[in-house]
């Protein structure tokens, strides 16, 4: 394995965030992955931009995801968030990060499966460090610690099925992580 710690991108996969069918690579995995730092590094790496599906949900809505929840109910939310994976799917040529919960939709499944998808899988230490199980999670917001777990139970069949690969995050930095999903896409290329 090439070593790119100095943020030089790796030639043979590099060309990937030029991927006219799509993004060079979709990261999934519960909150607290690190979907979004890692993909900034990732994106940073390749050449390219990221994009965070839930970022484009706010965006549509014109107000944060917990409002959404709050205001609107968990099928609205979830309406928006197909049509952004959807459109970020189509329109997105560099990495893109998916909301935690976008796996859970069976249409959804079925367009990542076109795509190299990484599962960022996380435990529940590293990810309560990261995010902090007291932020304004909707899905988390009673008894955090056992809805991450549950959402772990549901979500993970779904996570390692979409992904062709899957990167253990505990322990890593965001650059050795992403150094980890560089490998996993040579390793199981398109």
């Amino acid at each position: 394995m090439t070593s790119s710690t100095e943020g030089r991108e790796r030639p043979d996969t590099a060309a990937a965030a030029a991927r006219p069918d799509g993004p060079a690579v979709v990261l999934v995995g519960p909150p607290g992955a690190g979907k979004s730092t890692v993909g900034a590094v990732l994106a940073a790496r390749l050449g390219t931009t990221v994009r965070d599906t839930d970022e484009d949900v706010e965006k549509a809505a014109g107000k944060p995801i917990p409002d959404i929840f709050y205001d609107d109910g968990e099928p609205a939310f979830r309406a928006l968030e197909r049509a952004a994976v959807r459109a970020a799917l189509a329109e997105h040529p560099g990495v893109l990060a998916l909301g935690g919960g976008a796996v859970m939709d069976a249409a959804t499944r079925e367009l990542l499966a076109a795509h190299r998808v990484v599962f960022l899988d996380v435990e529940l230490a590293d990810a309560v460090k990261r995010v902090g199980l007291d932020a304004p999670r909707p899905l988390l917001a009673v008894n955090p610690r056992q809805q991450w777990r549950t959402l772990m139970e549901q979500r993970r069949p779904h996570y390692t099925q979409v992904a062709r690969a899957t990167v253990t995050t505990a322990g890593r930095t965001p650059d050795e992580v992403a150094e980890l999903v560089l490998a996993a896409l040579e390793n199981h290329p398109a």
